[in-house]
């Protein structure tokens, strides 16, 4: 049985701390806040109650329950405050020098039996409890921010920590209704190693300029449903506690990837530190203020580069997979006819049915009118030859993932298509190039990587190759919007945007997981609570499907040939064991058929 926690000292009350104070407040528990002079003290005071006066006009808290709830939160700035506390919770900057300041005052005027806790994000809890008496005493509560609202802690155990301080940490953690993750003592501990990793690679992205802030946010937004996209999340998290995150992870790890891209310093020198300070990677309308205005960076809207799309009229989909059918359906459903080429008659026809399954859904739910689906299908011609394909002004490629049989599509397209006809292949993770150099209008050849399924994901990234023509990523580009989807444009490497983004995510959850320091649950848990994640990396590669994951980080290592993206041997026994996700029924977790 965990023991009786009655009064809890926060020291600390910026939005962290206050946040913290605020939780257990709400659960009853009465609360001690301690800052280091009087205005930041009323700062403070003040988070707490703007925090509950939201939460009142949320309806989630009564005005009654409100003054109750303020009414447990004293505030001091002397730190012999908390000397009768039963836990103290550490929430101050996050440098080492000062947590240890902190914790060896704690050590001195609290209780032997006080439990002494530290809300870092990334720092070795094992080096801040070395400055205190009772090191097995210290443990690791990082809440997340804003800590009334998500409700995962990770609870972080050192080598020395008593099994009964983690219980009893544990049991405080549930008692006031969050979920409390144990996890072991390592630079940025689990959710914070995978999410800055991801967010540094976007940085080294956009240094490259490789695509625009607005591209690459948009494509984790629309291509992964994450309620951020990286940039924006850095500028809200802060540029300069950002690097420091990673610096600690880097020192810790000494990998490459977690060392803070060089962007970030020279904008953090150049007091540019996101939203705080009013410009990040956006500018905005005034320090703190979310709103993004437009800055010299902002990209030119479509048609204001003085480059023409051609016209697009008539539409060919080369395929008869999910892929081919869903963009089969976009196209006409916008009114554009579309010729539907097939192997064989059987194979046109029967993906002419597929289409026409998924338009009786829409009818079904009431999204779609019968008249308009009729009108949808007389619009979709089934063809068997490429001859079938000529008077077409833009064919899309949507074959098998294999380079050789993409080749040959685009040599048998290249002999049939008229001249101007904009060529585009759907390839997730193979050369462009390559299958522009199969025809002699390289010129005319574009990436257009719709995301599955193809009548539901809004984006589509616009892969132009060093050969790609700027009207053709002008049409590209015209043609997604006059269809509905939202364009991100990007080079022609492997993984494009998301995938390049992605899969090193997925990769290092794995590596988590084979270094067991969290069961796949756990992490699923962490990223889908602490980050608002629609799924969890563990989740997702079960249904992407291991083979699929695997072949996609193969494919990112040998074309960047980073130690880093090198696939988790983990990953790759799953897949020889013919565990392959939810299409074999079993992958990181059983499923029932």
């Amino acid at each position: 049985m965990s023991r009786e926690f009655r009064q809890v000292g926060v020291v600390g009350l910026g939005i962290h701390g206050a946040g913290v104070a605020e939780v257990f407040a709400r659960a009853g528990l009465a609360v001690v806040g301690v800052e280091v002079d009087e205005r930041s003290l009323e700062h403070g005071r003040g988070l707490v109650e703007n925090s509950t006066e939201r939460a009142v006009a949320g309806g989630k808290l009564t005005a009654g329950e409100r003054t109750a709830l303020l009414d447990r939160i004293s505030y001091t700035t002397d730190l012999t405050g908390v000397s009768e506390c039963d836990i103290v919770i550490e929430a101050v900057t996050e440098h080492l020098e000062l947590k240890a300041k902190v914790f060896g005052e704690l050590d001195r005027i609290t209780r032997p039996q006080t439990i002494l806790a530290t809300n870092t994000s990334s720092l070795s809890v094992t080096e801040i409890s070395v400055h205190t008496g009772r090191p097995e005493r210290v443990i690791g509560t990082h809440f997340f921010n804003p800590a009334p609202v998500l409700k995962l802690v990770e609870v972080v155990r050192t080598v020395v920590t008593e099994p009964a301080v983690i219980t009893d940490v544990v049991g405080l953690i549930e008692q006031v209704g969050n979920t409390a993750l144990v996890i072991g003592d390592r630079a940025g501990f689990l959710s914070n190693s995978l999410l800055f990793s991801y967010l540094n690679h976007a940085v080294l992205m956009y240094e490259q300029r490789y695509a625009t802030r607005e591209d690459l946010d948009a494509a984790m937004r629309y291509g992964c449903g994450y309620p951020m996209g990286p940039l924006a999340l850095l500028d809200l998290i802060g540029l300069d506690i950002a690097s420091e995150i990673l610096d600690t992870m880097y020192k810790q790890s000494r990998d490459r990837l977690h060392a803070p891209a060089p962007l970030l310093k020279q904008m953090i020198t150049a007091g540019q530190l996101g939203r705080k300070s009013g410009k990040g990677f956006y500018t905005y309308e005034e320090p703190g203020s979310p709103v993004v205005v437009q800055d010299a960076k902002t990209p030119a809207k479509s048609g204001e580069d003085g480059v023409s799309p051609r016209d697009i009229a008539r539409v060919g989909v080369v395929g008869t997979g999910t892929m081919a059918t869903g963009i089969v359906e976009v196209f006409a459903k916008k009114g554009f006819d579309v010729v539907l080429r097939a192997r064989s008659e059987d194979k046109a026809n029967a993906a002419v049915a597929k289409v026409r399954k998924s338009l009786d859904r829409a009818v079904a739910k009431g999204r779609l009118s019968e008249a308009d689906r009729d009108a949808t299908i007389a619009r979709i011609v089934p063809a068997v030859e490429f001859d079938e394909l000529a008077d077409c002004d833009l064919v899309i490629e949507a074959v098998a993932e294999e380079l050789v049989v993409k080749r040959a599509v685009f040599t048998a397209l290249d002999e049939v298509c008229k001249p101007g006809a904009v060529l585009a292949t759907t390839t997730s993770s193979l050369p462009v190039i390559e299958c522009a150099a199969a025809t002699s209008r390289p010129g005319d050849v574009v990436g257009l990587h719709f995301f599955n399924p193809a009548q539901v994901m809004k984006l589509v990234e616009v892969v132009g190759t060093i050969a790609t023509s700027a009207d053709v990523v002008a049409t590209a580009h015209a043609i997604c919007e006059k269809v509905g989807k939202h364009p991100v444009h990007c080079g022609d490497r492997a993984g494009f945007i998301v995938n390049a983004l992605l899969f090193p995510y997925l990769n290092d959850a794995v590596k988590l997981v084979e270094a067991h320091y969290a069961p796949a649950e756990d992490v699923d848990e962490a990223m889908k609570t602490a980050c608002s994640l629609p799924m969890g990396p563990f989740e997702l590669l079960d249904v992407v499907g291991l083979d699929v994951s695997l072949a996609i980080q193969r494919t990112l290592y040998n074309e960047f040939r980073e130690p880093g993206f090198a696939p988790a041997p983990l990953l790759e026994h799953l897949v020889t064991a013919g565990r392959l996700g939810r299409k074999t029924g079993k992958g990181f977790r059983d499923y029932t058929r």
